[in-house]
């Protein structure tokens, strides 16, 4: 049997495999986080699942699953002809895109996920959409946060429960170190992600739960094989 994968503040995981796919190598986490198989998988290989991109290394794999991702979060029609919001790739990942594949298997399954707009937000305001954070991040429903420069978001990286009050985790893909988050860092704009120090925007649980059936048959090329709505 597969074991769960965990990441904790200290921890190293996987790096992203390319200038663009932070957001995909921080969905591509959550997943593995969730689903002990498809981190199996990833790490080692086995076991193969219908629909796995090829790879003969953690890495090679880590970056074939970056790309399914990205196109899943880029596209148009994502899944079920559902018109979504085009995005350019040199971009990286939309928020939109992001809430949709937390949505639908990078997460708990029925963990609903909304976007937060952080960037205009006073101090006070700051302070406040980190704490609701602290509040909703749960072991399977973690969350993300978009950072960049005082113009453009640049680089976004995995929130995760802490061990301490009023402290995050958080995963950066750009050196695959698991760090603490504060909220103090948050409200005075200096997170020091990656190099980069403002935050943008919070994709983040809801706090509510969509009730779905699944059936125990993984797919890694979409969300979960549902057997019910």
């Amino acid at each position: 049997m597969a074991t769960a994968y965990r990441l904790r503040a200290g921890d190293t995981g996987p790096v992203q495999q390319s200038p663009t796919t932070c957001g995909s190598a921080c969905l591509t986490v959550a997943r593995m986080l969730v689903d002990p198989i498809f981190a199996s998988w990833v790490r080692t290989g086995s076991p193969r699942l219908p629909g796995s991109p090829e790879g003969d290394t953690e890495a090679e794999r880590f970056a074939a699953y970056e790309r399914v991702v990205m196109h899943r979060t880029n596209s148009a029609f994502p899944r079920r002809h559902r018109l979504g919001l085009p995005w350019p790739r040199a971009l990286g990942t939309p928020p939109w895109g992001a809430k949709r594949e937390l949505e639908y298997g990078a997460a708990s399954s029925g963990t609903r996920y909304d976007v937060a707009l952080v960037r205009p937000l006073t101090d006070g305001g700051l302070r406040d959409a980190f704490d609701h954070l602290v509040d909703v991040v749960a072991e399977g429903e973690p969350g993300l946060l978009y950072v960049g420069s005082a113009h453009l978001p640049r680089h976004v990286v995995l929130v995760l429960p802490g061990d301490g009050d009023r402290v995050l985790d958080v995963y950066d893909p750009g050196t695959g170190r698991v760090d603490h988050l504060r909220r103090d860092t948050v409200v005075e704009r200096r997170v020091g992600l990656s190099g980069w120090q403002v935050p943008w925007f919070v994709v983040q649980p809801t706090g509510h739960r969509r009730i779905r059936a699944y059936s125990t048959s993984p797919s890694l090329n979409g969300a979960r094989v549902t057997s019910g709505a």
